[in-house]
């Protein structure tokens, strides 16, 4: 039980990765709140972790008072907080900047970025009363490379790089790590959402694409992400932190 007596708090919980990933950590013995806006996803979450290891908590993370609410929650159910996930996030309106709206750029930006940041301003205190955590944000392949079409969303997840690199120069003392962990092309509602954004009409040409120039040929699973977020949790991480874990079956390369 690599996770156990560790307690997870989880954005995005009701999304692929988000919920592989909670259903990772409760399996490795973790106490894991689910955080996301969709409750009945997120009641359907808890029953099949079960009730006992796995709570929920509906979120906008761009609200401050529902992301301090979030942490209370938390913290007042299981009793602190030793592993943030900040995995929210959404991938915007696919279109070139001089044809898009920049409300579309404010949004992404504000959940992606923005959220990540809130989530962190009230999860670091609980965890420097505990001794210690680990905080994992969910980046992106389009993290660390540009991508016609998607400057907002791929604007969002370089600077969750950026805001990784700063809190774990600000709290490595307080034996707080941060990471990201950056996923390639996964299976799931957002590629889908991507597809279509690219033409509904073009959608497995632009998929085809996309596992073309991807070296393994395919997209990953949301369950081939979690075991890195699962290390990244662990004690066997403790050295990890100011870094970026690549998991895009060779994309960015």
């Amino acid at each position: 039980m690599r996770l156990n007596n560790k307690v997870a708090l989880i954005t995005g919980a009701s999304g692929a990765i988000g919920l592989a990933t909670a259903k990772l950590f409760a399996a490795e013995g973790a106490k894991v709140m689910l955080a996301d806006m969709g409750e009945d996803q997120l009641k359907k979450a808890v029953e099949e972790i079960g009730a006992e290891v796995a709570d929920y908590a509906v979120v906008d993370v761009t609200d401050e008072q529902q992301v301090k609410a979030m942490v209370d929650k938390t913290v007042a159910r299981f009793g602190k907080v030793d592993v943030f996930l900040a995995n929210a996030g959404i991938e915007g309106q696919i279109g070139n900047i001089a044809d898009t709206d920049v409300s579309n750029l404010r949004k992404v930006l504000d959940v992606n970025v923005v959220g990540v940041w809130l989530g962190m301003h009230y999860v670091i205190p609980e965890m420097k009363k505990n001794g210690g955590g680990s905080i994992i944000i969910t980046s992106s392949g389009a993290g660390v490379i540009g991508s016609p079409g998607s400057a907002p969303y791929n604007t969002s997840k370089h600077a969750v790089i950026g805001l990784m690199r700063c809190a774990a120069l600000e709290y490595a003392a307080d034996n707080i790590r941060v990471n990201t962990v950056n996923p390639g092309p996964i299976d799931s509602r957002m590629m889908r959402s991507i597809e279509d954004g690219y033409g509904a009409e073009h959608a497995a040409e632009f998929r085809e694409k996309i596992m073309a120039a991807t070296p393994m040929g395919r997209y990953g699973q949301p369950q081939e992400i979690s075991p890195m977020m699962l290390f990244l949790a662990t004690d066997e991480a403790s050295y990890c932190t100011g870094s970026v874990y690549m998991v895009d079956g060779g994309n960015a390369t």
